[in-house]
């Protein structure tokens, strides 16, 4: 079971703060580091200081890190032209050394694209279909060779499709709870299916579709890895977990309803029932940035124990 960090910078982080909380991730053992992709705080949260883009961030860490791996989930793609986008990851895996991952979402939050002057289209599947066409399809081309695309939304002609990533084939991540579509970009596209906050059941449910289409597609359902997002709220005794949730606003029976919360034992024993039903990739969502302590628990008793 790989165990990740997953942070929402969003709610409040500096480069800085993530950059501690990166190095943290690296020194205490953790798979990766990966941060959404938002430009407005959700919630009640202020923001303070406010966003940082994503994959600015990543290229910093990129620098300053030198085994996780990194990456976005998801990068929104409302937020960047698929060509564009596909240049500034293979960058920032160059800048790594190859150690880059490109979660890829349709985009959802309207409001932070009123804030900040992003156009939020209607149809918004599609185009993301056509940007993981697009993305991969630069990616994969022979150096020396161009690439041509004309699609609904968007048209390419005769791309140098450079530069490349420093890995042979960089992951990509798609995501979701859609029972349709979803999977069956999935199978096309995805090196790694991710559900967020989800339970065990209806992550073995969509677990289920994505292996099917992967099938119908002409590929083993092994071929992807699966994985869950889940908040992390994890305490030595009953009363750090409680501490720890009023520090982010939750209260500790909905989290051990809803996410990995509790004794490293009880957190240990739910991790259990995701593998169980396919999972071998948790993303433990770290809300408090501030609690590098969390961090070092985690480490030490829930993936030690994992390990």
């Amino acid at each position: 079971m790989d165990l990740r960090i997953f942070t929402e910078p969003q709610q409040g982080a500096s480069y800085d703060t993530l950059l501690t909380v990166a190095k943290a991730t690296e020194d205490l053992g953790f798979d990766a580091f990966f941060r959404s992709d938002h430009y407005l705080a959700m919630g009640s949260a202020d923001g303070l200081p406010g966003p940082t883009d994503a994959w600015i961030t990543l290229a910093g860490l990129a620098r300053e890190t030198r085994r996780i791996r990194l990456g976005t989930l998801m990068t929104a793609g409302t937020f960047r032209l698929p060509g564009v986008l596909a240049i500034q990851v293979a960058q920032v895996d160059q800048m790594s050394g190859g150690r880059i991952e490109l979660g890829l979402g349709a985009g959802w939050f309207e409001e932070e694209h009123k804030a900040y002057g992003i156009p939020f289209p209607k149809e918004k599947f599609g185009r993301l279909e056509e940007q993981l066409a697009i993305v991969t399809g630069l990616w994969e081309t022979e150096p020396g060779k161009t690439f041509d695309f004309d699609g609904t939304y968007y048209r390419l002609t005769e791309s140098p499709a450079l530069p490349k990533p420093a890995q042979q084939k960089l992951p990509v991540l798609i995501g979701g709870h859609g029972a349709k579509r979803t999977p069956r970009l999935a199978a096309k596209y995805a090196d790694e299916f991710n559900i967020p906050f989800a339970s065990v059941e209806d992550s073995e449910r969509q677990f289920g579709r994505v292996r099917a289409a992967a099938e119908e597609a002409g590929r083993k359902g092994d071929d992807l890895v699966y994985s869950n997002v889940l908040v992390a709220c994890v305490g030595k005794d009953d009363a750090e977990v409680a501490r720890r949730a009023a520090v982010i606003g939750r209260e500790v029976a909905e989290l051990k309803e809803n996410g990995l919360a509790g004794s490293p034992a009880e957190v240990v024993e739910k991790i259990g029932r995701y593998a169980a039903v396919g999972s071998s990739r948790i993303y433990f969502q770290i809300l408090d940035l501030d609690d590098l302590d969390h961090l070092e628990l985690i480490a030490s008793e829930v993936q030690s124990q994992l390990n």
